[in-house]
């Protein structure tokens, strides 16, 4: 029948993510839908994958679409008519040293959140599931019986079979040869059968998305890397079973060890060497139902160690080795979400398990187009997290570094160092020669501390300036204890460079952002915190928006928010009549001064009259500071006296010199991002999708301050309305946690008794309180009625119940005194 000449949505990719996103359109009623495959369905990486299906993961976004899609595999086959071969034989995971065993009993709270459960224990596990392993060194197991493995090829044709007995067309041998929007946003897709009108687009093309993604002026931050594994002969010790062993996995030795057919399948990955493909752009024309050469020398220590582990695998030859490609994104999760700065596209591609991800993908792309938001939080994998900052030599790195790394632990405080530097401000070289540390926030290299050999029992960075991490507090804590000592007492001075900021002009600009966020716009010269809401009333963005002038506003975001924050004005604002919406971001550097001696400090080097009634608590005054001028905002993420200097970025090294040299006679000392992270617990500050989520409203989030129900129309504010009127399932709240030398990890369960009651979003230390604070989500009725004292409240750090009680959300300076000084 050929193509059709329209289709609602093109889907462009025929994988096991590309059938899903099919399928789930048409289950959720969408019509005229198009699958369009240069090749036949399941050609690129879907054909060589192990096809396993775990659960576990380091964070609730991938875990959620790891169980969501388990939940799918478990009756999609009955459901579209189509045989699976899909078995939960359940998997044993060992800890073979005490931090990965601390990872295992948080990663047990997380999956208890979400409903799923893991037996946690030692030995005992093994003897019951996995007899044929050894159990020397093991100090702890998890046992998943949920886990398994699926044909991923008859997983990706039920996908197809659903989606087309529902209405949707699948054109195989169909290459998309290029893309062209629209000015009412559609697209020409054209192919070598023939164009397609769409209306949207979405880039389900695995290891050729870079290719798609070029076909409409985007970079997508991809690369291609091999993944080996082998599979053996009928081995004894479990051919005669009835059912299948179980899985294992050895993350600390890095490797997965399963059942196939008679014989056993062994994945490794290599803690180095691994190896690139295409990295000069130049992707096969058609690379399907492709390997690479095997390189069975590069995995033989990995063999040997799990030879070791399950004798068994040793007695058997290899009678196959698969060798293929796999796409990484810099941090190895997948894009799933809007193309950055582009209508009516989506990405749903660059996945390293895209078959245990795929039902969860089609999902999350089918509430972005038919609800306008997502049900779950699902930054860490949109596409927007990664801005200009992922160069090509930086995700080549970085992903070399998170291959090398699959079952590396993901500690609260890490700073990975490949790929690093990519953008720095002008202080860069001068923090670094004063001991700087640093750490990458939105690509932008910021210090995180500084170390100094004179402070007792602090951090000294290596010879590459990296820091261990770990579940404890680290040395650094010392280094940090100093830097809060600072600003409490005197004055302290950090560069934030890398703030997203955008400038919006125009007659109409009041009316539009009045439109936009749930609160209401400052006047003249006045600063406010200000939140945009999903329609479901869940927290989008946050914006800092300074009034300039009548008809100019400056709104800053944090520094990852960059492209996502963009998007959300955009889409705002381009239509309304009277506005301009420029990103400045790469125009101004940022230095914020803090501490009670700060105005004496920024006094000395500007004639502008910096007295409390001239220059007040969340305003904003545009002045010379050195010579340099600058937009000065009289606002403090820290709770003291503070000030946010946003001087033009070439300026700003001498601006920082000029404020350096002024601050030695009041003691100023350089901090960092973990200082400012103590402190801003300290006051209750919360951090964007950290504590601020999607999933979570405004009211329950305690923004009630900053939301006007009265306006007329902003985004959320039906919802909100009725939440108002019925009640919050939730509050967030500040913990006071009695823990000795760990923090609770963020994930972190809160249980009133036996009963789970919330969870910790963000956990540190407060020097200035000299406690260990957690903020997070607790039930409504927990934290209203009188539960606070109870002394079978606790929090579940790492395994362990830590006492904790329920204070106020600002336990430093509540009445802000400090800084309306």
């Amino acid at each position: 029948m050929g193509l059709p000449a329209k289709a609602s949505v093109v889907v462009i990719g025929g994988g096991a993510v590309g059938a899903s996103v099919l399928y789930h359109l048409a289950k959720r009623g969408m019509k005229d839908l198009l699958l369009v495959e240069k090749n036949e369905l399941t050609a690129g990486s879907t054909w060589h994958a192990a096809g396993n299906c775990p659960t576990f993961a380091g964070g609730w976004t991938i875990m959620r679409i790891q169980k969501y899609s388990q939940e799918i595999f478990a009756t999609l086959a009955e459901e579209v008519d189509y045989p699976m071969n899909y078995h939960q034989s359940g998997a044993v995971r060992v800890a073979n040293n005490d931090t990965r065993a601390e990872e295992f009993a948080h990663v047990t709270g997380l999956a208890a959140y979400l409903g799923l459960h893991y037996d946690l224990g030692g030995t005992e596990l093994l003897d019951q599931h996995y007899p044929l392993a050894e159990k020397d060194g093991v100090k702890s197991v998890i046992w998943d019986e949920l886990d398994g493995d699926i044909d991923p090829a008859q997983l990706t044709q039920a996908y197809a079979k659903g989606a087309r007995d529902l209405g949707a067309k699948i054109e195989r041998f169909c290459n998309v040869t290029a893309l062209k929007q629209h000015a009412d946003g559609h697209w020409t897709v054209s192919t070598t059968k023939g164009d397609v009108e769409a209306d949207i687009i979405i880039n389900a093309a695995g290891y050729y998305a870079p290719e798609v993604g070029r076909m409409m002026g985007r970079d997508v931050p991809s690369v291609v890397l091999e993944h080996q594994y082998l599979i053996t002969e009928p081995v004894d010790a479990i051919a005669d079973r009835e059912s299948k062993i179980p899985l294992l996995r050895d993350p600390d030795d890095s490797y997965y060890l399963r059942q196939e057919g008679k014989g056993l399948m062994l994945g490794p990955y290599e803690h180095e060497n691994a190896v690139l493909h295409w990295t000069d752009g130049n992707t096969p024309d058609d690379f399907s139902f492709q390997l690479f050469n095997d390189d069975l020398d590069r995995l033989e220590t990995y063999i040997e160690a799990a030879c070791n582990r399950v004798p068994a695998l040793g007695t058997s030859g290899v009678t196959k080795v698969i060798n293929g490609p796999i796409p990484y994104t810099p941090d190895g999760l997948p894009l799933i979400g809007p193309v950055p700065d582009t209508r009516n596209a989506y990405e749903a591609c660059v996945f390293s398990f895209g078959i245990a991800q795929s039902g969860g993908a089609g999902k999350i792309i089918a509430d972005h187009i038919l609800d306008g938001e997502t049900e779950w939080e699902t930054w860490s994998v949109d596409p927007r997290r990664f801005t200009d900052f992922a160069t090509p030599a930086y995700r080549e790195a970085k992903a070399r570094e998170v291959y090398e790394y699959e079952y590396a632990i993901g500690f609260p405080f890490e700073e990975k160092p490949a790929g690093r530097p990519v953008k720095m401000s002008s202080v860069y070289d001068i923090l670094k020669a004063k001991g700087a540390v640093f750490g990458p926030r939105g690509g932008w290299e910021r210090a995180v501390f500084f170390a100094d050999p004179a402070i007792d029992g602090g951090a000294t960075p290596d010879a590459d300036g990296q820091i261990e991490a770990g579940w404890h507090r680290q040395p650094w804590a010392a280094n940090v204890a100093a830097e809060v000592d600072a600003v409490t007492k005197g004055c302290g001075i950090i560069d934030m460079t890398g703030f997203s900021r955008y400038e919006v002009t125009g007659s109409g600009a009041a009316a539009a952002l009045d439109t936009l966020i749930a609160g209401r716009l400052p006047k003249v010269g006045r600063v406010t915190l200000s939140y945009v809401c999903t329609p479901s009333g869940g927290v989008l963005s946050e914006f800092t928006i300074a009034r300039m002038d009548t008809n100019r506003y400056w709104l800053t975001a944090a520094a990852g928010a960059r492209w996502h924050d963009r998007d959300v004005l955009s889409a705002h604002l381009d239509d309304k009549p009277d506005v301009a919406m420029r990103d400045i971001t790469d125009d101004y550097g940022t230095l914020v001064l803090a501490g009670p001696a700060s105005r004496d400090v920024l006094g000395a080097v500007t004639d502008a009259s910096l007295a409390s009634g001239d220059f007040s608590w969340l305003s904003v005054r545009e002045i010379d500071v050195a010579g340099v001028p600058l937009a000065a905002l009289r606002i403090s993420y820290v709770g003291e006296l503070g000030y946010e200097l946003h001087a033009p970025f070439a300026q700003l090294g001498d601006l920082y010199r000029a404020l350096d040299e002024a601050g030695r006679a009041h003691g100023m000392r350089d901090f960092g991002m973990y200082a400012m992270e103590s402190m801003r617990l300290e006051k209750g500050y919360r951090g964007w999708k950290s504590d601020l989520t999607v999933e979570f409203s405004a009211l329950e989030a305690g923004l009630d301050r900053f939301i006007s129900l009265d306006k007329a129309a902003f985004p959320g504010r039906g919802a909100l309305q009725r939440e108002f009127q019925s009640g919050s399932a939730h509050k967030f709240c500040t913990l006071r946690v009695a823990a000795e030398t760990a923090d609770p990890p963020p994930g972190s369960l809160i249980y009133l008794g036996d009963a789970l009651v919330g969870y910790v979003s963000s956990a540190g230390y407060g020097h200035r309180t000299e406690q260990s604070l957690a903020m997070g989500y607790v039930k409504r009725e927990v934290a209203e009625n009188g539960h606070a004292d109870r002394d079978d409240l606790h929090v579940m750090c790492l395994g362990k119940p830590l006492a904790t009680k329920l204070v106020a959300d600002v336990t430093y300076d509540p009445s802000n005194e400090r800084m309306r000084v």
